[in-house]
């Protein structure tokens, strides 16, 4: 048996163990370990976080212990984060998908063809993106919630013509990403998960 065989058959075997459903974060560890890479299956992708937090209660000084739970999606390249209190709150609906597909669509149309988009963080009040400008260097960050707005970060940024027209192109799309993303918050708010 040749060298090429012998991968051959190692591949087969360890393709028929990993074929055979077990638990999948035992499977995701195997893999992570040994560096396999296998096509994605659907469109969440592995990483989800739990993480718990204590939060004081305002009528009362007890602490109050609570999960976040968090489940990322991948939609055409971006990251769609959705933050609940259970699993059932952080399924990805087709209104949401829809919504990130448009919002990056919009943005690559409105504001600028160059750009990295971070992951777009849902939470049940609040909504937060960003990303950064390859070619003006600079990063901006939208959030709407309790401190709404829009943020930039750059560093030895030329002002000129073309610069003030892409504050006013980000500024007006702030308004478009608001109305967009509140609507969604309203929704998945009045819909049982």
């Amino acid at each position: 048996m040749n060298r090429y065989d012998e991968i051959k058959n190692l591949l087969k075997a360890s393709r028929s163990v990993l074929t055979n459903r077990i638990d999948e974060q035992v499977e995701f560890n195997i893999k992570k370990s040994y560096g396999i890479l296998l096509e994605q299956e659907d469109n969440v992708l592995p990483n989800i976080e739990e993480k718990e937090y204590e939060t004081a209660d305002s009528d009362k000084d007890e602490v109050v212990k609570k999960t976040d739970k968090k489940r990322a999606y991948r939609i055409s390249g971006g990251i769609i984060v959705i933050h609940g209190e259970d699993k059932q709150k952080t399924q990805l609906t087709t209104e949401d998908k829809k919504a990130f597909q448009e919002t990056m669509d919009d943005f690559i149309k409105e504001v600028s063809e160059l750009v990295d988009f971070n992951k777009l963080n849902l939470y049940e009040n609040n909504v937060e993106w960003s990303g950064k400008i390859t070619e003006l260097d600079i990063e901006f960050f939208y959030t709407i919630g309790e401190k709404n707005g829009i943020y930039i970060n750059g560093t030895m940024t030329k002002i000129d013509d073309e610069f003030l027209e892409f504050l006013v192109n980000l500024r007006k799309f702030y308004e478009k990403f608001k109305s967009k993303w509140s609507n969604v918050i309203a929704v998945r708010k009045k819909t049982p998960q």
